[in-house]
């Protein structure tokens, strides 16, 4: 039993929202306390199931009052356990508050609730000539009240930014059950603090999306994607500052792989075709779009002969249809297929100054080797946002887990980079969330929490303990 939980605290949730919205016993299926990885808890007592802002305010009124923790759960496919459901806990799952509720073609606002796949978002704008940016590899399974949760970044962020900026307005429902109605749909609102921001990237510590008011853009006529191969990573951040110049807004995307990762993903990941030699030291993947496909065909085609005639680029090719982009994407989105294929593994989501990147990569490898002759590294990661993500496989021995862990944040710490560029801490990084934040500012984080939270009953324990 939770925090004053009972049997008769379950059938007043039952009256309170309805009776099949509450799961309990052989009910409750293993993926409500089942991480990416396939790596169980043990069972909550109950799961929620709301489909309305009000069931979700009448769940933490009850929980509120008889201080029952809850842990907030979307498509599952966070990285940092911040979702499993811990003793006495729980688990509020948003995946019946699923609609796309409204499409405002002329403010360029999707009104959508928490639950909502960020997949079936896209495409539902896709058919009123708009794009919703954000973009990610987990996008069928992950939902935008996980996206706001984390402010997830992912493909896009050099041209559209985080999550942070394509959230016009949120209505959220505080741990005592009162609904914040904030779900507007313009840019420009300078009437106090911005309340918005202080539920996006907080991985639902001091509140619970319900809706939320997403900017989207007019959906590019073309879309051409590049695959390039380079022999430095001086050459990779040339190619960035050249891409940069000729591009402008147009460049959409610049995602940068190490050859362990270009080699291993194309050698070991089925169906995907590996267009470049896997020999060479560096390989960078860019996407421009915009509405003038011939321009931007002509546009990247220059931009290509230039870099390889000054010598930045050794080998690339260009997408020639929509199809071809796409196997060009596969290469880049297939790292959570690789990093299974090298278990066992620990991955981390790091940013840091572009400048050091290289010299960030190489301390790694080298401590690697004098830890574990086993251990390799693989990096790759949205190199013009500063943000790498590592993967490391190591010896399957006991331990091995904490240490590489401790090793890569530490080096991190030393590089002045942060531990989670856009994974979050959840449970997993809270240890280590003081090399990439001051006393004062966890301090500032727990005031928040007592605030908004007094019962500390929203996701107990991820980010910082109270």
């Amino acid at each position: 039993m939770g925090w004053g939980m009972s049997d008769g605290f379950i059938d007043e949730l039952r009256k309170a929202l309805r009776p099949e919205a509450v799961l309990t016993g052989d009910q409750i299926d293993a993926r409500y306390f089942t991480d990416m990885a396939g790596v169980p808890v043990a069972k909550p007592r109950a799961v929620v199931r709301p489909r309305t802002t009000e069931d979700v305010s009448n769940l933490l009124r009850l929980c509120h009052r008889d201080k029952v923790p809850v842990t907030t759960q979307g498509g599952m496919t966070g990285l940092v356990r911040a979702t499993m459901p811990q003793n006495g806990e729980i688990v509020l799952s948003m995946e019946l508050m699923n609609a796309i509720e409204e499409i405002d073609t002329s403010s360029g606002v999707a009104i959508v609730q928490a639950g909502a796949v960020l997949q079936k978002v896209q495409e539902r704008v896709e058919d009123d000539g708009f794009t919703f940016p954000l973009d990610l590899g987990a996008r069928g399974s992950c939902t935008i009240g996980g996206n706001i949760s984390t402010n997830a970044g992912g493909n896009r962020v050099i041209r559209y930014g985080m999550t942070r900026d394509l959230v016009l307005g949120l209505e959220v429902v505080r741990a005592d059950g009162t609904v914040l109605h904030g779900l507007r749909k313009y840019i420009k609102n300078n009437t106090g603090v911005d309340l918005k921001h202080l539920f996006i990237g907080t991985e639902g510590v001091l509140g619970v999306v319900t809706r939320a008011a997403l900017r989207l853009f007019p959906a590019p006529a073309e879309r051409q994607v590049a695959l390039c191969a380079l022999s430095s990573f001086d050459d990779v951040t040339s190619l960035l500052r050249l891409a940069r110049t000729r591009l402008g807004g147009a460049l959409t995307a610049f995602e940068v792989m190490w050859n362990e990762y270009y080699r291993l993903v194309t050698g070991k990941v089925p169906g995907l075709a590996s267009p470049l030699p896997t020999n060479h030291p560096f390989y960078v993947l860019f996407e421009a779009s915009g509405g003038d496909a011939d321009r931007m065909r002509a546009d990247l085609e220059h931009l290509l002969e230039e870099a390889m005639t000054g010598g930045i680029i050794l080998d690339a090719t260009i997408s020639t249809s929509n199809a071809s982009a796409a196997a060009i994407w596969r290469i880049r989105d297939s790292s959570v297929e690789l990093s299974k294929a090298i278990s066992p593994r620990v991955g981390f989501d790091i940013s840091l100054a572009i400048d050091r990147m290289e010299d960030f990569a190489n301390r790694i490898a080298g401590d690697l080797r004098k830890l574990d002759n086993e251990a390799f590294s693989v990096v790759y990661g949205h190199l013009g946002d500063g943000n790498l993500h590592v993967v490391v496989h190591h010896a399957d021995t006991p331990g091995r887990y904490v240490e590489i862990q401790e090793l890569v944040y530490g080096i991190t710490g030393e590089f002045d980079g942060s531990i989670s560029a856009e994974h979050g801490i959840g449970m997993l990084k809270k240890p280590f969330l003081k090399l990439s934040r001051t006393e004062d500012e966890i301090e500032t984080m727990r005031m928040l929490k007592r605030s908004l939270d007094p019962h500390n009953i929203l996701n107990p324990g991820r980010i910082f303990t109270v």
